[in-house]
């Protein structure tokens, strides 16, 4: 929105326009405090002692206020209770996280269940400083850029036309933790905990919830679709899915070769394989098609996008018959488009069109994340155990799932 050489910006229509849509009357404030305490009955029964009732209240209110800070200390303070008593209720009290996860998922079902939903998983980095917290230790941290010693959880999301919701996490234990006896009892590991990756909790997580959250497509970034095991394992159980490939990824073009029998070797001096980069580059720009992806801040977002039936080479092997869908997004300042691949695995013919859409909903967990740290106070604790960090996660989803439930109510144009 530009100003004029004898205006302000305040002076502009436009700006009157933002300003009014902007604006929250204390009638909506009120009613934001009695929706809370409404949603909030619904969870307190899981807590069975009175204190624990008391304590949890006290901790959502305080991951929903306008602290800066929101750790034990500062939301003791707010509520005038001694500070170790909200901090022995999130770092070590007896309450069953795993049952508050359960309502939250079927709360999340019975306002949002979509047949057409998608579950994105995600892991996220929490920055951390130095080496005791449970599971720390030195990795990539997006959020700041570089490496850093960091927890990392793998989250799930739910995405629909109506929103997304949080669905469960789970704190990675890097080997070291696993494989360390001192390690496990600092950071009070339960008894039998065995390492897995990120793709192996992921698809137990699928596996779980598949038959209780109505959906239809299951997503996520590179981590994830770079692994032909965890496509694999996404297809014994029948899930639909799109997920993000390294350019490096090597395919066989189905729609120019013969298929190959799946597990079978390739023909050693076959040169039918290329890297899904060189077969962006090899393509005519009329099979490209444009798509709209969903609305943007500035209007439609649109792509353009080709896909073909293709095989993955999985360890000199030839893997199943899957998709390969490439979207070019425009390049920003007059730069090359932006290049995303992606492969996918469907039961019945599905459109490019449903292919990106169903692709586009992996942002709708990056919305999610930046709410949760934002404004629930997702990365904000200062806990070390394994419980403690369970704790925490859980009740600021639960503080998370209020907000996207008021930004439902509100509408998006209110969401303020």
């Amino acid at each position: 929105m530009d100003t004029t050489a004898t205006g302000t910006l305040l002076e502009d229509p436009r700006a009157h326009a933002l300003l009014a849509d902007a604006r929250v009357v204390p009638g909506q404030v009120e009613e934001c405090r009695r929706k809370l305490g409404q949603f909030i009955k619904r969870y307190l029964p899981l807590f069975y002692r009175a204190e624990h009732r008391r304590n949890a209240l006290i901790v959502i209110q305080g991951l929903l206020s306008g602290l800066s800070r929101k750790t034990a200390e500062p939301i003791a303070r707010q509520q005038g209770v001694p500070r170790k008593r909200i901090q022995s209720f999130v770092g070590w009290g007896k309450w069953d996280d795993q049952a508050v996860m359960r309502e939250l998922r079927r709360h999340v079902v019975e306002v949002m269940g979509d047949p057409e939903g998608v579950l994105v998983f995600d892991p996220s980095a929490f920055p951390k400083k130095g080496a005791h917290s449970c599971g720390v230790a030195r990795t990539w941290c997006g959020r700041l850029g570089k490496k850093e010693n960091c927890q990392v959880g793998l989250f799930l999301a739910y995405a629909t036309d109506h929103g997304q919701a949080p669905l469960d996490r789970q704190l990675f234990l890097p080997k070291v933790w696993v494989q360390d006896p001192a390690r496990r009892a600092e950071g009070h590991v339960p008894a039998g905990m065995k390492y897995h990756e990120h793709w192996e909790t992921a698809l137990k997580m699928a596996k779980a919830h598949r038959r209780t959250i109505p959906h239809r497509w299951v997503t996520g970034d590179d981590e994830f679709g770079r692994v032909g095991a965890f496509r694999e394992g996404l297809r014994k159980l029948r899930e639909e899915y799109i997920l993000d490939v390294p350019v490096s990824t090597t395919i066989r073009d189905l729609a120019v070769h013969k298929p190959l029998r799946a597990g079978s070797y390739p023909p050693k001096k076959a040169k039918t394989f290329c890297t899904v980069g060189q077969w962006a580059a090899a393509q005519d720009p009329q099979a490209w098609r444009e798509v709209e992806v969903r609305d943007g801040h500035k209007g439609p977002l649109r792509v353009r996008a080709v896909m073909t039936k293709v095989q993955t080479r999985l360890r000199r092997r030839a893997g199943p018959e899957e998709w390969l869908i490439v979207m070019a997004s425009p390049g920003e300042n007059g730069n090359p488009p932006d290049l995303s691949y992606h492969i996918g695995w469907s039961r019945k013919s599905v459109s490019l069109e449903e292919w990106i859409h169903a692709r586009s909903r992996r942002h709708q967990i990056e919305e999610m994340f930046e709410q949760g740290k934002g404004e629930a106070g997702l990365g904000q604790y200062e806990v070390r155990s394994y419980i403690g960090w369970h704790h925490h996660i859980t009740l600021s989803l639960v503080a998370l799932w209020f907000l996207c439930l008021e930004r439902l109510r509100l509408g998006k144009k209110r969401r303020r």
